[in-house]
């Protein structure tokens, strides 16, 4: 039987959204910050020939451009101030997030709540800095080797050092504004507008090959049923759970004795989200990046780089898989899921699964079910994102689109959704809390009689 809870989300009306004042502004303020970062994805780069890059992007779009393009928000094509995005942020903020499930230091730290919360942001801006000045010196040097630049050198080499890492600094900035005062994961939603604003023109151009008959209409209505079939199988995957029924003994609070309860433990089928397609992809992107940007000289280390591993080859799509299942599992089990500490706070609140004695065996049998539920969920994250790949290879299909894209479009409009629900019911919460102190106010009244004199 549902719960009141439960029931009052069933019957939350987004009519509720016009009297929402604190979401109204929410999200309004996340709007307009979300506005500000495309516009600063149209300011570019000093110093950058721009005839030549779009000619060069232009030549590219079909390869690791599309890509790019996707990931950034048409700031790389344009060479905007924003070309790094927001995935040296992301990089940098896995790392430490596995360093601390391995280093000591940093797992006490993450123990010490607010403060040892502020101390691994702190790190993880230190890591973006570092991770977002590597990137932008390997493209500006690969600017220069591919003739791209007005004005080659040291000054140059600074210039763009300095204004990609500020552009990705002032991009994490924004996103923890979002998070904090707007609606939604502003990292996530940063990823997700950069993505979106793309998919207009790609979908043009691939209409425009169609009708110039580079592509056939099957493969068009092939390529669309493709893309309404995968998000609509990403959408189940991300909802789907194993449930782990927990059961909990009878027990005294204060002076009254509470009946024996069942509850379960929800585990989804794929638990680390898309954090092993992003890792696994920015992997790939660092070096595909400055191979494509130097052009033919690049050098041979890079040309081979780009032959073995570029978008499509075999090598590129099995080694893709296997960093999205490795990272699956391994940050499942040290930051998403650790069966240790799930079983050690079931112990604390005298909950146990049936069957299991509670502790070591708990954290057994956790960690089994996990592996077993783990096998599904990570081959769910390669096929959705290597599908797309081949597709596109074998169809030649002339703009990019991947199963990682789709996944951050489909798991953030959920999750975004989720949060706006959330706060149309503490508004619809509160309305009611509100009627019933004013009723309770009514009742508790009496009608006093005339005085007697």
């Amino acid at each position: 039987m549902a719960s009141a809870v439960e029931q009052m989300a069933a019957n939350t009306s987004w009519s509720a959204l016009a009297s929402a004042t604190d979401l109204r502004k929410r999200i309004f303020y996340t709007l307009a910050l979300l506005c500000i970062f495309r516009l600063g994805t149209f300011i570019p780069v000093p110093g950058i020939d721009g005839q030549a890059l779009r000619d060069f992007m232009e030549g590219a779009q079909a390869g690791i451009g599309g890509i790019l393009t996707m990931f950034t928000g048409g700031a790389l094509g344009r060479m905007g101030i924003f070309a790094l995005g927001i995935m040296p942020y992301i990089s940098a903020s896995i790392i430490v997030q596995l360093m601390a499930s391995m280093v000591p230091a940093l797992e006490q730290l993450k123990k010490e709540g607010e403060q040892g919360r502020k101390k691994i942001n702190q790190y993880t801006r230190y890591g973006t800095v570092f991770l977002a000045t590597f990137q932008a010196y390997g493209l500006a040097v690969s600017l220069e080797a591919g003739d791209l630049v007005t004005d080659p050198g040291w000054y140059f080499r600074a210039s763009t050092v300095i204004t990609l890492v500020g552009g990705t600094m002032f991009l994490m900035w924004l996103g923890e504004q979002i998070t904090a005062r707007g609606i939604g994961n502003g990292i996530s939603l940063i990823i997700f507008v950069g993505i979106i604003a793309e998919v207009p023109a790609a979908l043009a151009q691939f209409f425009a090959s169609g009708r110039s008959g580079a592509i056939s209409p099957a493969v068009i209505i092939g390529v669309i049923f493709m893309v309404v079939a995968i998000i609509t199988f990403v959408v189940f995957m991300e909802r789907a759970l194993r449930k782990i029924t927990i059961q909990y003994p009878r027990r005294q609070v204060g002076m009254k004795m509470s009946e024996a309860q069942n509850s379960h433990l929800p585990v989804k089928v794929n638990p680390a989200g898309v954090i092993p397609a992003i890792f696994a992809s920015s992997l790939l992107l660092l070096p595909v990046t400055v191979s494509t940007f130097s052009g033919q000289d690049s050098g041979p280390v890079m040309s081979t780089l780009l032959a073995y591993f570029g978008p499509g080859q075999p090598l590129y799509l099995l080694f893709f898989a296997a960093m999205i299942v490795f990272f699956a599992y391994f940050y499942t089990f040290n930051v998403s899921f650790k069966p240790d500490d799930v079983a050690e706070n079931l112990k604390k609140q005298n909950g146990f699964v049936p069957g299991i004695r509670p502790g070591k065996r708990t954290s057994e049998y956790l960690e089994y079910v996990v592996n077993r539920v783990l096998v599904l969920g990570s081959a769910y994250l390669a096929f959705v994102c290597l599908l797309p790949e081949i597709i596109r290879n074998q169809f030649a299909i002339p703009f990019y689109f991947g199963g990682t894209s789709v996944l951050i479009v489909v798991s953030v409009t959920m999750d975004t959704i989720q949060q706006v629900q959330s706060h149309l019911l503490a508004h619809q919460y509160e309305g009611l809390i509100q009627k019933s102190q004013l009723r309770g106010k009514g009742k508790g009244r009496k009608k006093r009689g005339p005085q007697r004199r």
